[in-house]
């Protein structure tokens, strides 16, 4: 049987990085999109390799529609028809009030969150379509329905704007085929958290989880493959929390 290919935003690090090595265990072959650590996105592809599939890596920031276009000419032409997308790639910006927050962290937050996903998914829809069907899983936040005050409204608001997606999109592609689903983690153990300023935010929130703990990215890569997988068939426009109860 010809082995599915799915798209990675996001596949260097943390919840991508997670991803990319699940499906490939999965027997998925792997796009990796990457917007700036090409270290970390060949250690990633390393591993995918490991566990017996194809991996090619492209250097894409999905806010740019040359590069997303690049992305799925790439692993088209490498690895095959793309059957599956992860739109994983997201930013947050720091931490703090959203007064405070820069014009051009707004417009960086919605360009890669916002924007990146509505392009990456036109382009899949556009493949998938053409070629009888796949499965799109967007990488959304349980801060969508938290509101995250005082610490990222903004980034709030942009994966509510994933959720919508999600579910608009579920009910104009299912009848082309595409399956269109989200996840929606809480707190995961990640570097984003360093990368907004705040390294040991994981440990001091998590007494307000009620499972007591931040989870690992390997769980929520396991909840993305699910809604990939077949045994996810009939789930369509759903938004999956994997949030420990939050």
């Amino acid at each position: 049987m010809t082995r599915p290919v799915t798209i990675v935003t996001g596949g260097s690090r943390g919840i991508g990085a997670a991803t990319c090595v699940r499906l490939a265990s999965d027997g998925h072959d792997v796009a990796l999109g990457y917007v700036q650590d090409a270290t970390a996105a060949e250690r990633t592809a390393a591993e995918v390799r490991a566990a017996g599939a194809r991996c090619v890596t492209v250097r894409a920031d999905t806010a740019s529609e040359a590069d997303v276009e690049l992305l799925f000419d790439t692993a088209a032409d490498q690895l095959g028809p793309v059957t599956g997308l992860v739109n994983n790639a997201a930013v947050s910006g720091p931490l703090t009030r959203f007064t405070d927050v820069e014009t051009a962290v707004l417009r960086r937050v919605l360009d890669v969150n916002v924007l990146g996903c509505l392009l990456c998914c036109r382009r899949a829809a556009r493949d998938m379509a053409a070629a009888g069907g796949g499965a799109i899983v967007n990488v959304s936040s349980g801060a969508a329905t938290l509101g995250s005050p005082g610490e990222y409204v903004h980034y709030a608001a942009s994966k509510a704007a994933v959720d919508t997606l999600t579910l608009g999109l579920a009910k104009e592609l299912g009848p082309d085929g595409i399956r269109v689903n989200a996840v929606a983690p809480g707190l995961v153990q990640t570097d984003m958290h360093a990368a907004m300023g705040d390294p040991d935010r994981p440990a001091r929130m998590a007494p307000e989880i009620p499972l007591r703990r931040a989870a690992d990215p390997a769980e929520i890569a396991a909840a993305i493959a699910w809604l990939l997988s077949a045994d996810a068939s009939y789930t369509n426009g759903a938004v999956l929390r994997v949030a420990g109860g939050r």
